[in-house]
């Protein structure tokens, strides 16, 4: 058994924040790059991830997301193991380049 698998942890970090005026803006804006500052990362536009590599250092970081909170909005801290994190799927959909801003080819004479 890899205890390790065990003991590193993921944080995710899923929000639905207003953003109806500047205010709510600026605040959503600010959560977010706090969010990166303290290193996480963008997995979708409102869920950001971060490794963690003890359960203790995972309760540093989420005392640190529950102190940039925003007054407005809901947030959600999920923790999980490596070993869990392990079992993620994800699937992306092919995206297709428009016509008009794909390269053309390059001739060498």
């Amino acid at each position: 058994m890899d205890l390790n698998g065990y003991r590193i942890m993921w944080l995710f970090v899923f929000f639905d924040l207003p953003t109806e005026t500047k205010k709510d803006r600026k605040n959503a804006s600010g959560f977010r790059n706090q969010l990166l500052k303290d290193g996480f990362n963008m997995m979708q536009y409102s869920v950001y991830m971060r490794h963690c590599a003890s359960s203790e250092s995972a309760d540093v970081h989420e005392k640190r997301v529950q102190k940039l909170l925003p007054p407005l909005g809901k947030v959600s801290i999920l923790r999980i193991t490596d070993k869990q994190f392990g079992n993620i799927q994800n699937f992306w959909g092919k995206s297709e380049v428009p016509k008009e801003l794909q390269p053309t080819q390059l001739e060498l004479f």
